[in-house]
């Protein structure tokens, strides 16, 4: 099993740009990549998976604001895989996410190769 502890990330809302008439990744997103990426070598030091996942999300938002609990997602798996965590995030096959009771900015994650 890995845990990690990630930044908040940008919302889908923010991750995404249109670029000459392509989405590209929005510059918040490509710094979000590289956060976790740094993150990921920090916390990991090269562990890596390479068959079916469980992926656990506590969400502990900055703030008391309403937020869309779905529009984490995107960045977060992205950047994840990005960051060689795993191959790619069709591989998950068991995802939860929720909030923290406690305010805090950041996600702890939890990634278990199933068998």
């Amino acid at each position: 099993m890995i845990e990690i502890t990630l930044p908040w990330p940008p919302s889908v809302n923010t991750y995404w740009r249109m670029f000459k008439n392509r989405m590209i990744i929005s510059e918040p997103g490509r710094r979000y990549r590289v956060a976790v990426a740094e993150q990921v070598f920090l916390q990991t030091r090269g562990k890596s998976t390479v068959g079916k996942l469980k992926v656990t999300i506590e969400a502990w938002r900055p703030d008391n604001r309403r937020r869309d609990l779905d529009n984490l997602l995107k960045a977060v798996l992205d950047s994840m895989g990005h960051a060689g965590l795993y191959i790619d995030d069709s591989l998950i096959v068991d995802l939860r996410i929720y909030w923290a009771s406690d305010i805090g900015g950041m996600l702890k994650i939890k990634i278990e190769e199933l068998e």
